[in-house]
C-alpha cells in the first residue's frame, strides 16, 4: 500500500494446461477428447506454425514472459488470477464437454513464478476432470501455498473469501463467483456436502441480493472487496442488460471492484459510483496462438490490469492496462500498432469513460464518470 492506496493486479484467464502444460519441464498426458485435436501437442504446433518454434521445454517463467517484468515495476499489493485448468493426472474426462484443460501438478511452479495472491477457480473448466480432479487441483493449490476462492469441498469453501493482507491492517477480500452464463453446467455447483463451484444459476437481484449479504456478513470496516465472476459468452463486445444490472446491484451493495472474466478479448471497462466495472479481462496466458476464426476481436492481444482504489473508501484513483500479445507461447509487449488498436477498440466499447495512452504506452482511464450502461440498465448516476 503506498500512500492511502491499494493497487491490484487483475487479468483474465490463464490456461496453463493442454499446450501449454506440454511445453513445459513436465508434460502431462496429451490425449485429448475433442473433435478436431486428438493430441494437446497439436496446439503447440499450431501456434509454432504461425510465429515460430518455440524452445520446449521451457522454463516455467516462459509463458507470462513480459508479464513478470510489468508485475516486478508496479510490485501491486495483491495479484489475483482466473486459473481456468485443472491440475491433476486424473483421466476421467467430464462427459459432454467439447474441451477439457488440465496441467500436471509438476508444472504448477508455472503458475508460482507470478506469485499470485488469490487463484480464482470458479470457472467452466476446474471441473473438467470431474470432482476427483477439482480434489487433486485444491490439494495440489494448497500444498504449493497458493490460496484459491470460488470453489471448494463444499459450498461454505467455495464461497468462503481469501483475505489479502494489506497496509497496517487492512485486507483485499476477493470473493470468486461462476455463472451458468459462461457455460459452467449446473451439477458443477458446490453443495453442503459436495465439491464444486460457487455457483450464480442466473444474474438475478435475488443472487446478488445474496452475494451483497454474505459480503455484509464477512466485512470489517477498511475492507477492500474485490468480487470475481466468470460470466457471459466467449466472443463479442455487447454486454447483456441482466450483467449490468447484477454488477451494479452488487457495488450498490458494498463492492468496490468487479473482476469479470470469460470472454476471450477485453470487454467494456465501466465506472460505476466511483467503482471499477471490468466486464470482461479477455485471456491471459494459453494455447490459443494459431487457432483462426475470430481474428477480428485480436485475441492475441492481452491486458495486465493494474487497478488503484482508496484505501479507506474502495473508490477507484486510477487504472493502467499494459497491452501485451502472445507468441511463441510467451507474452511480449504489444507494439504500437497494436496498443493503438487496443487503444481505439476499448474508448470505442466502454462508453463514459476516455482511454489514453501513458508515455510508457500503458493504456489509462482518463475521464471516469457516469456511464450509459447506467442508464441502459435503467438506473439513475447516484452519487457517493
Amino acid at each position: 500500500m503506498n500512500g492511502g492506496t491499494v493497487t491490484l493486479f487483475l487479468c483474465g484467464d490463464v490456461m496453463l494446461g493442454r499446450g501449454v502444460d506440454q511445453i513445459l519441464p513436465h508434460p502431462g498426458d496429451p490425449a485429448l477428447r475433442e473433435g478436431y485435436v486428438g493430441d494437446a501437442r497439436g496446439y503447440v504446433r499450431s501456434a509454432e506454425a504461425v510465429n515460430g518454434p518455440v524452445p520446449a521445454p521451457v522454463i516455467p517463467a516462459w509463458p507470462w514472459g513480459e508479464a513478470l517484468r510489468v508485475l516486478e515495476e508496479a510490485a501491486p499489493d495483491a495479484r489475483i488470477v482466473n486459473l481456468e485448468t485443472s491440475v491433476t493426472r486424473s483421466d476421467a474426462f467430464a462427459p459432454g464437454k467439447e474441451v477439457h484443460y488440465r496441467m500436471n501438478p509438476a508444472n504448477v511452479p508455472a503458475l508460482l513464478v507470478a506469485r499470485p495472491d488469490v487463484c480464482v477457480l470458479a470457472n467452466n473448466h476446474v471441473l473438467d476432470f470431474g470432482r476427483t480432479g477439482l480434489a487433486e487441483t485444491l490439494d495440489v493449490l494448497s500444498g504449493a501455498g497458493l490460496r484459491t476462492a470460488g470453489a471448494g469441498r463444499n459450498v461454505a469453501q467455495a464461497r468462503a473469501p481469501v483475505a489479502v493482507p494489506v497496509g497496517r491492517g487492512g485486507r483485499v477480500l476477493v470473493f470468486a463467483l461462476g455463472a451458468s452464463c459462461s457455460g459452467i453446467p449446473s451439477d458443477w455447483a458446490a453443495g453442503p456436502d459436495r465439491s464444486g463451484v460457487a455457483f450464480v444459476p442466473a444474474l438475478t437481484r435475488a443472487a446478488a441480493d445474496g452475494v451483497v449479504e454474505h459480503v455484509r456478513r464477512v466485512r470489517r470496516p477498511g475492507d477492500i472487496v474485490v468480487v470475481s465472476v466468470h460470466w457471459g459468452s466467449n466472443w463479442g463486445y455487447r454486454v447483456p442488460d441482466r450483467q449490468v444490472r447484477f454488477a451494479h446491484a452488487l457495488v450498490d451493495g458494498g463492492v468496490d471492484v468487479i473482476h469479470g472474466h470469460s470472454s476471450h478479448h477485453p470487454r467494456a471497462v465501466e465506472v460505476y459510483r466511483e467503482r471499477l466495472v471490468l466486464h470482461g479481462c479477455g485471456d491471459f496466458v494459453d494455447d490459443y496462438e494459431g487457432i483462426s476464426g475470430y481474428e477480428s476481436f485480436r485475441d492475441d492481444l492481452r491486458l495486465a490490469f493494474l487497478v488503484s482504489v482508496e484505501a479507506d473508501t474502495g473508490c477507484l484513483t486510477g487504472l493502467r492496462m499494459v497491452p501485451l500479445r502472445a507468441r511463441r507461447m510467451r507474452l511480449e509487449a504489444a507494439p504500437a500498432e497494436d496498443r493503438a488498436w487496443l487503444r481505439t477498440t476499448l474508448d470505442r466499447i466502454s462508453e463514459g469513460v476516455s482511454i489514453g495512452v501513458a508515455d510508457d504506452g500503458a493504456l489509462t482511464l482518463e475521464r471516469p464518470g457516469p456511464s450509459p450502461l447506467d442508464r441502459r440498465a435503467g438506473r439513475a448516476q447516484p452519487g457517493r
